[in-house]
């Protein structure tokens, strides 16, 4: 049980219009150089451009390997869009962690802050439209190299260069790799599915989604998220 190395990228930004006829987005994050505020919410002088999908205090702040962009680069799709770190709307970036060295209800210490995993994300159509590929979405959650989300449970600053360390596993039987391949398995055990329901630490959307798979209800249809037809 040992996670310690150091914030490599803090990353934050503001809603705007970005894509004609589509509602705005705040994917577009730039790199804060300073110690920056983080509270319940997420990082003060970050941005949610649609509350009812993104950010709250289960989604309060995205952490993405940076580790990952490499295998982007390799995939060499058909777009100009620069696969760095930052660039796919996260908020905090480390190399040599991944999904497969954290669990869900960990506990870090992040600057002065503390935080815990609450759920993996679930990419949607904005990041198609910011990195100019049309399947980029669809791509990031068949990979399972989706980042995670975190609830803060101390407020405090963070910046550059400060240690990001585990605290408390709560969950080891539930690495983030294995959790996020089960949110995305349309023919999951339903025995599986109603002990994630269970988990207080897992957001509760991810808890209801799963309490209705353990009963045996179909998987939502995802294409409106992945795609955009919802406009959301």
């Amino acid at each position: 049980m040992t996670v310690n190395t150091k914030v490599l990228g803090l990353f934050v930004g503001k809603a705007k219009e970005r894509w004609p006829g589509k509602p705005p987005s705040a994917i577009a994050k730039f790199a804060a150089n300073r110690a920056e505020q983080l509270i319940e919410t997420g990082f003060v002088v970050d941005e949610q451009a649609d509350a009812r999908v993104h950010g709250g205090p289960e989604k309060a702040v995205h952490h993405y390997p940076s580790d990952h962009y490499s295998n982007w680069l390799a995939e060499k799709f058909d777009t100009s869009f620069a696969f760095k770190a930052g660039a796919f709307g996260e908020n905090i970036s480390t190399a040599g962690v991944t999904e497969e060295d954290v669990c869900l209800g960990d506990i870090f210490s992040l600057g002065t802050a503390r935080v815990q995993i609450s759920q993996g994300r679930q990419p949607c159509w904005k990041l198609n439209m910011h990195t100019r590929f049309p399947d980029m979405a669809i791509n990031l959650q068949n990979s399972g190299r989706t980042g995670w989300y975190y609830r803060v449970l101390n407020q405090g600053e963070v910046k550059v260069g400060d240690k990001f360390e585990l605290v408390d596993r709560l969950h080891e039987a539930w690495p983030m790799d294995q959790l996020i391949a089960a949110r995305f398995n349309k023919q999951l055990d339903p025995l599986i599915a109603k002990d994630l329901s269970q988990i207080d630490e897992l957001a509760s959307n991810w808890r209801q989604y799963f309490f209705k798979r353990a009963n045996k209800e179909a998987p939502e249809d995802q294409t409106p998220r992945l795609m955009g037809t919802s406009q959301r």
